[in-house]
């Protein structure tokens, strides 16, 4: 535990502070300060360097480690809302990319004493080691309900010595990135593979996450995952089961490529799109989206699905949604609904074999209500596999 400051001195009585404690007092020595101009002093840990990013709140108890190494997270700042954050430091199997892109963390208290057999690293030494600044000891209560009132914004972490106005100059002159896709999708395509694999599938990388490849490993599929902007005719030539659309950062309507790709081999083979896949797809058909006030990030949010009627309780990560009025004539089906908010949680095309979600089925972290998603993957892969072999059965 670290003690804070006391706001008005010493004081007097049971307010009265010992030597020892005030020798355990730490002076702030950073703080984030918003382009509304509210500021919220701490402490450092993580890399020690400034960063203006879109600041974000995330709901989740657990899964910090998969948060911070979410590519979907590139640029933003999350404040994790949960209180102690650190606990269970990191382990090596755990990571959802082997380079996190995240722009900064906040936390109420940090731990940097795990305990957990597993643990291999602390999270601040993670965050060190991939240039990533964190704050602790904020009022992440009154920071949460300020993004949730007042939307998702600019942010500043900075020194707790740089004036206001300062802080105010710097975030007004720092233009926010876009086509945030071309940053993390890979360079060069990449193996996935399984022992007595039953399926090949291509993987759109717009930043996927490595918990996505595992569950299709897990369920016999090779995976082949290529850069975003990878041909479709590339694509094609590889004879994939199955194309899969990945999660990733950013506007959804900045990724013209994959938009693209989908228009050119939409029932050709079966697709699953998750996240911004979903969007992509949604895109693709003539569908819009639009930004979220905060967006939704965390691992309990209700999502009806409306072809069973069962709730699921999903792990979200997402700024953008698809606006469920523009869907009318594209030949998507609306499938799930966020029981939230009545945003799109889900679409379907029967007839070209393509289907997507907005939500995190791979969950993690998260609930895992929802991995029959893949296991829906699988069977339109194996349908179309018996279809190519049996045309005339099929027709008949």
């Amino acid at each position: 535990m670290r003690l804070m400051p006391p706001k008005g001195g010493e004081g007097t009585g049971k307010n009265c502070i010992s030597g020892k404690e005030r020798a355990m007092i730490r002076s702030y020595d950073c703080k984030i300060v918003l382009e509304d101009g509210q500021e919220y002093p701490g402490y450092r840990f993580g890399a020690r360097t400034d960063r203006v990013c879109e600041i974000v709140f995330n709901t989740s108890m657990v899964g910090y480690q998969e948060i911070v190494s979410d590519p979907s997270y590139t640029g933003q700042m999350v404040v994790m809302t949960y209180p102690i954050i650190g606990n269970y430091g990191i382990t090596d199997e755990d990571f959802e990319t082997k380079l996190p892109t995240l722009g900064a963390l906040a936390v109420r208290e940090y731990n940097d004493i795990p305990s957990n057999f597993r643990y291999t690293k602390t999270l601040s030494e993670i965050l060190e080691d991939h240039g990533i600044p964190a704050i602790e000891g904020i009022d992440t209560r009154r920071l949460t309900r300020s993004i949730r009132d007042h939307g998702s914004r600019k942010a500043l972490l900075t020194g707790i010595g740089v004036a206001k106005e300062e802080a105010l100059e710097r975030l007004a002159s720092t233009e926010l990135p876009r086509d945030q896709v071309s940053l993390v999708s890979c360079r060069k395509r990449w193996y996935a593979r399984t022992s007595n694999h039953r399926y090949n599938v291509v993987a759109v990388d717009c930043g996927i996450k490595l918990g996505i490849v595992r569950s299709l490993n897990q369920r016999g599929c090779n995976v082949t995952v290529v850069p975003y902007d990878t041909p479709a005719q590339a694509i094609l030539d590889m004879e994939p089961d199955g194309v899969f659309l990945s999660n990733g950062p950013g506007d959804p309507e900045d990724v013209t490529p994959v938009i693209e790709l989908v228009r050119a081999i939409r029932g050709r083979c079966p697709i699953f799109g998750i996240c911004l896949g979903h969007q992509m797809i949604a895109l693709a058909y003539g569908g819009r989206t639009y930004k979220l006030k905060f967006g939704h990030r965390g691992g309990n949010h209700p999502v009806k699905n409306l072809l069973t009627g069962r709730v699921e309780i999903t792990s979200q990560n997402h700024s953008y949604a698809v606006d469920a009025r523009t869907l009318r004539g594209t030949g998507l089906e609306l499938t799930h609904q966020n029981l939230l908010d009545g945003t799109v949680e889900g679409v379907r095309c029967l007839r070209d074999k393509v289907f997507s979600v907005q939500y995190h089925p791979e969950s993690a972290p998260g609930p895992q209500d929802s991995g029959y998603l893949f296991d829906q993957f699988i069977a339109l892969m194996a349908a179309e596999r018996k279809e190519r072999r049996f045309p005339y059965a099929q027709k008949n």
